[in-house]
């Protein structure tokens, strides 16, 4: 008798969930970076760190993908991601008063829940390419707007548990969003997984290496992640500071704001997919983001400057997903590895986005005004690189 086919229903359904885990394990801790200062006595040096403890790790575990999750199996590393991030959270919780070092303890955990966001990272949109979806495109765009509603479900859920309880049961809320990927890893034991291309049919890594498209691609991801970052990462500082608004209401006016229109941007393009051509949409997306950065660093008006912040989340929103998806397309043989690789380039951009519009700022006396209004640069790449694929780009670069 024929089986019937299954749904994979369930498995884009935990794929969004993984994303809202993803967007907990990079968002949760910058909340209690004051509160973890004061209890445990650390410097700025210190929570710094953190941050970049984090951010090395998952370009780490993006570059060990490319080569290592085929192997592995993506059910194996993906049920394993969401043990990693459960038990950082867990560690968030619990270590800092548990070893003789606060510190190390919250060090070890930020590594632990890292790497299983660096593997969420690479696993996630490959999986759902994978899927039997109608519109690939769509799929992707959705899938990415669970991202922006993790984020924002972070700020104002750990908000009001502190404003409920207090701040000091921050390690019963850190345990309390553990749930979240232990739930998420049984999930993914349970739904079908397919991949995206065979491993004997996959392009090897050094032809990947070797494809003009890859490199025009990259460039893209690095862009993308650049221009989401040099806003959202500096938009409650902005707020408070160029802004002077306070530090309540910056980071509600500032990065809660930026993630909900991301969202919509998400989701709005989800719909919009198939009456559009993917590289005009982007490259439309790129000259709003470049007027919404103008709007924040140039007009005389907070309320104008703040509008161009928010639009600035609107206008980046399709172009994390639509590289992908661009990716997915034109190299559709390029399965895990084009994946990690691309990931491995957005966290560069996420990096470098908002390294320097911080040192442009503080060049110009801590003038944030000054670093967004450089920051243009990066959507101003975005938009001739599309351009270049929409008007003739694709006969000159090697596909497979």
């Amino acid at each position: 008798m024929k089986q019937p086919a299954p749904s994979f229903r369930g498995t884009i359904l935990a794929c969004y969930a993984g994303y809202i885990t993803q967007a907990v394990v990079n968002n949760f801790l910058p909340l209690l970076f004051v509160t973890l200062q004061t209890a445990f006595s650390l410097s700025l040096a210190q929570i710094t760190l953190l941050v970049t403890v984090n951010f090395i790790t998952q370009l780490f575990t993006d570059l060990l993908s490319a080569k290592h999750v085929d192997r592995m199996g993506y059910r194996v590393s993906v049920v394993a991601a969401h043990v990693l991030c459960c038990v950082g959270l867990v560690g968030v919780g619990l270590l800092p008063r548990l070893l003789p070092s606060a510190y190390l303890g919250l060090l070890l955990s930020v590594v632990v829940y890292a790497v299983g966001g660096g593997l969420i990272e690479v696993l996630i949109s490959p999986i759902v390419e994978a899927c039997p979806t109608e519109n690939k495109s769509a799929a992707m765009s959705l899938l990415h707007s669970f991202y922006c509603w993790g984020c924002v479900a972070v700020i104002l859920l750990t908000t009001a548990a502190f404003t409920l309880f207090g701040r000091d049961c921050w390690p019963y809320v850190a345990c309390c969003w553990a749930l979240l990927p232990a739930v998420n890893a049984v999930a993914f034991t349970r739904v079908p997984i397919r991949r995206t291309v065979e491993r004997e049919e996959q392009l090897p890594l050094g032809s990947l290496l070797k494809n003009g498209l890859f490199w025009l691609l990259a460039l893209l991801m690095a862009c993308a992640g650049a221009s989401e970052l040099a806003m959202s990462q500096w938009a409650s500082a902005f707020a408070e500071k160029a802004l002077h608004m306070s530090k309540t209401v910056g980071d509600l006016a500032g990065p809660c704001f930026f993630a909900v229109l991301m969202g919509m941007a998400r989701v709005i393009h989800a719909k919009l997919t198939g009456r559009v051509q993917l590289e005009r949409y982007m490259a439309l997306c790129a000259l709003l983001c470049i007027a919404s950065y103008l709007m924040a660093a140039l007009l005389p008006h907070p309320v104008w400057n703040l509008l161009g912040c928010g639009l600035t989340g609107f206008a980046v929103g399709v172009m994390w997903p639509g590289t992908f998806s661009i990716a997915a397309a034109r190299l559709p043989k390029g399965g895990t590895a084009l994946f990690a690789l691309l990931a491995l380039f957005g966290d560069l951009g996420c990096s470098a986005g908002p390294t320097v519009v911080g040192f442009v700022s503080g060049a110009a006396g801590d003038n944030l005004k000054a670093g967004l209004l450089v920051a243009t640069v990066f959507p101003l790449v975005i938009l001739l690189g599309v351009t270049g694929l929409r008007h003739g780009a694709r006969r000159n670069l090697s596909s497979c």
